[in-house]
């Protein structure tokens, strides 16, 4: 099993901590540290799926999912936020408008991280994506707790 993830974090060993277990489960990690870079990168790397931090200088991880899902080359991509920011801060119009797949909050369990990936990348039934590759609706924000 492997998939490509893009993370995105302006907090290096946050960045070093989610490539490591990823790269553990066999996942390929690319790293960006600020959503501005991480545009900058998404199509040469072309990830399965990309993790982003919420408060980053240039361009925070809300604008940069806004921006991923408004442009048709990246809009499929499954997208994560990774927060220290509780989930109800992140359910407002901003979040709704981001489309992101799935919330997981930091301090986050590393078997939580990697599950969360895995089902961003091949999708609960294992055929890609979230809930498989077809899969037209997006909820605002999924939330994963620590186990």
């Amino acid at each position: 099993m492997s998939g490509r993830v893009l993370v995105v974090d302006d907090n290096k060993v946050i960045r070093q901590l989610i490539r490591v277990n990823l790269e553990l489960e066999g996942f390929e990690v690319m790293t960006a540290a600020d959503g501005a870079e991480c545009l900058e990168i998404v199509e040469r790397v072309r990830p399965d799926a990309i993790t982003l931090d919420v408060v980053m200088p240039r361009l925070d991880g809300l604008r940069t999912a806004e921006r991923l899902r408004a442009d048709e080359r990246t809009r499929n991509i499954p997208l994560a936020i990774i927060s220290a920011c509780t989930r109800a801060e992140l359910e407002g119009e901003r979040a709704r408008a981001a489309e992101v797949d799935a919330f997981l909050a930091k301090p986050f369990e590393p078997v939580e991280l990697v599950r969360m990936v895995r089902e961003l990348v091949f999708g609960r039934d294992g055929t890609g994506g979230p809930c498989g590759a077809e899969s037209a609706v997006r909820p605002s924000v999924r939330a994963h707790r620590p186990v």
